[in-house]
């Protein structure tokens, strides 16, 4: 199978969602599967065996992390000279819109494929951490109409597929997220790494968050889940537009602003680490909750999103509404090494079921079924004769006319 993927959040940038579409490039090529990556500028220009094709592109002023790319015109040569079988769009916002046009509909598209849509981010929920919670009834119908012309949409969580039926999305699927448990697993902590995570202090409580830093993660919050524990540290592992406001929020806390780690180096940070805290509520899945899972590490995060589908509350690790909650649980770990093993262990076992392959599997199958269920009739007209029809043709036409000039 030929895969064209549409993506404004791909490498040099990391965060879950590269992380998913990099592990799954990586098992689609392993399978014999190729792919073409259309992406900003500004990194590789090709990743296991897929071309990158990057695009102009601009950071946006409110998040200037993430780069907005305009579809071209080139675009189209691209694609026909690849010829996929399908187009995958993540996250359509602007580049995005060139595999909306290609790609689904009644009819798929100007090039006639069938188009799946993935939503990995909580793009309403986001608007209220960024004083925008205004724009989010006029926020919905735009995502509903996008996804809506998809063959087939995909949630990362039955949370995400849920609310996206909510609002009116059509033909949603689960697409589970994985862990490489190779990679995070138990064992890997280094004295070195715990030395710097707790600022030299490794013989204090260590507990770590792993992620972006931005408003949205609500890291805000663990604040006075730290102060409730006067012997111990924490370690932001991460960087992002929030990162001053943080640096001041924790000013004179014993907390270790880690930045980026990558790789290996990334999971030893796991392994060194006592219990890992997630605050955030707008998380669609949470793949370095199993990430810390994978690698034995106790979790403590809010019961919301796709995140209680990855705990068992008091079995694999615990969640909370609120931050005395989470206190009551971190002391119940801190003071009973039994418990943080058994936890630790239970989800090791759990995370050990949830690998990339296995995610891999289920995407494909979303794909062979949007290959046989999109519509490529040339001649809707004949099939809708009504005059129904022929407005509500003309409409997008016109809708279209200004993504033409830029997409022939």
């Amino acid at each position: 199978m030929r895969v064209a993927l549409f993506t404004e959040t791909f490498l040099p940038k990391i965060d879950g969602i590269v992380t998913t579409l990099c592990e799954t490039i990586r098992q689609l090529h392993k399978l014999g599967h190729e792919a073409l990556i259309f992406a900003p500028d500004g990194g590789l220009d090709e990743f296991e065996g897929a071309r990158i094709v990057r695009m102009k592109s601009r950071a946006f002023p409110l998040y200037p992390e993430l780069r907005l790319s305009l579809p071209h015109a080139s675009m189209r040569a691209t694609l026909c000279e690849f010829q996929p079988d399908l187009l995958h769009v993540a996250d359509p916002a602007l580049l995005g819109i060139a595999g909306l046009y290609y790609g689904g509909g009644d009819h798929g598209g100007a090039l006639h494929l069938p188009l799946v849509v993935s939503y990995h981010t909580d793009l309403p929920a986001y608007l209220h951490y960024y004083k925008l919670r205004f724009m989010e009834p006029v926020t919905w119908p735009i995502l509903r109409a996008r996804h809506n012309r998809a063959t087939i949409n995909l949630g990362t969580s039955v949370a995400i597929v849920e609310q996206l039926q909510r609002h009116g999305v059509k033909r949603v699927a689960l697409w589970p997220g994985g862990v490489d448990t190779e990679r995070f697993r138990p064992g890997r902590g280094s004295p070195e790494m715990r030395a710097h995570l707790t600022g030299g202090h490794p013989e204090s409580p260590l507990l770590t968050y792993v992620g972006r830093l931005s408003a949205e993660k609500s890291i805000e919050r663990l604040k006075p889940i730290l102060e409730a524990f006067p012997g111990a540290r924490l370690a932001l592992v991460g960087d992002g537009p929030h990162h001053k406001a943080l640096r001041e929020h924790f000013a004179g806390m014993p907390v270790t602003m880690a930045g980026f780690l990558r790789g290996d180096e990334l999971a030893t940070a796991f392994a060194s680490s006592d219990i890992f805290v997630m605050p955030s509520r707008t998380e669609t899945l949470g793949l370095v909750i199993l990430e810390a899972m994978s690698s034995g590490v106790p979790v403590v995060a809010a019961r919301a999103g796709g995140i209680p589908e990855l705990i068992e509350d008091g079995v694999t690790g615990y969640l909370f509404d609120e931050e005395t909650e989470a206190i009551a649980a971190i002391q119940n770990l801190l003071r009973s090494q039994e418990t943080r093993s058994a936890i630790g262990i239970a989800g090791r076992q759990w995370a050990s079921e949830h690998s990339w392959a296995a995610a891999t599997q289920e995407l494909i199958k979303c794909y062979q079924a949007a290959c046989e269920g999109q519509n490529v009739s040339d001649d809707p007209a004949q099939e809708h004769p009504s005059l129904r029809f022929r407005a509500r043709r003309a409409a997008r036409r016109t809708t279209l006319f200004a993504i033409r000039k830029l997409l022939p």
